[in-house]
């Protein structure tokens, strides 16, 4: 089980450097706004647009996680593809539905920790100048999009370990229909009844993985 992690590492280890570092620094450009607006005209002032106009001042990150969680699983799943490394994985004396699973848990968890670090810098930030219903507001309004980028890694490796192009393109289809259902709205918040249901529905797209490894290893290819 730990080698095959550390082999995960070693193939997604300067990607995942920089998608912590960049996810990082759009976070904290955000926050620089805040503080910005909270310079300028107070604390106040930034209470009262919160609450007149609805605006979580973070809106440049909607999209980040999503793009974060789809290059992750090019680079870990396109190089095993390409050089035809899966079938020597899955020949190892090691179940094969439990090696799949550890590869998508491999980058899941890297994923993970890198949107939770996100998180907790605007919870540590947002406590310091906003009520808790106020900073509840954004970062649950984040949450939906850092969960758009996990279900995205997801489907995107289900996209890259099926063998053949023309299901490949079907299955690039269904998951931009399926990552749509988390932009449908626009108002900050609107998930928050549905979050459990998002963050059950996520998870659940890891099994899609193990049907393309299931058709790769029945021989189907282009």
């Amino acid at each position: 089980m730990y080698t095959i992690f550390y082999k995960e590492w070693i193939k997604t280890r300067w990607y995942y450097l920089l998608a912590v570092l960049t996810t990082l620094g759009f976070t904290s450009y955000c926050l620089l706004r805040i503080n910005r607006v909270v310079e300028l005209k107070g604390v106040a002032h930034l209470w009262e647009v919160m609450l007149q106009r609805d605006v979580i001042f973070i809106d440049l990150l909607e999209y980040i996680p999503l793009l974060t969680g789809l290059l992750m699983a090019l680079v870990q799943f396109v190089p095993e593809m390409q050089r035809k490394c899966l079938k020597l994985t899955l020949h190892l004396p090691y179940p094969q539905m439990k090696m799949t699973a550890l590869m998508l848990l491999s980058g899941f968890s890297l994923l993970l920790i890198a949107f939770l670090s996100n998180l907790l810098l605007m919870q540590g930030y947002l406590s310091t100048i906003l009520a808790s219903e106020l900073k509840n507001h954004i970062l649950l309004t984040a949450a939906t999009w850092y969960l758009a980028g996990l279900a995205a890694y997801l489907l995107m490796a289900w996209v890259c370990l099926e063998p053949t192009w023309k299901r490949r393109l079907l299955n690039l289809i269904v998951t931009i229909l399926v990552l749509r259902i988390f932009f449908l709205s626009e108002t900050p918040e609107a998930y928050r009844p549905f979050l459990p249901l998002l963050a059950l529905y996520t998870l659940s797209t890891a099994s899609l993985s193990w049907l393309s490894v299931v058709r790769f290893k029945a021989g189907k290819q282009d």
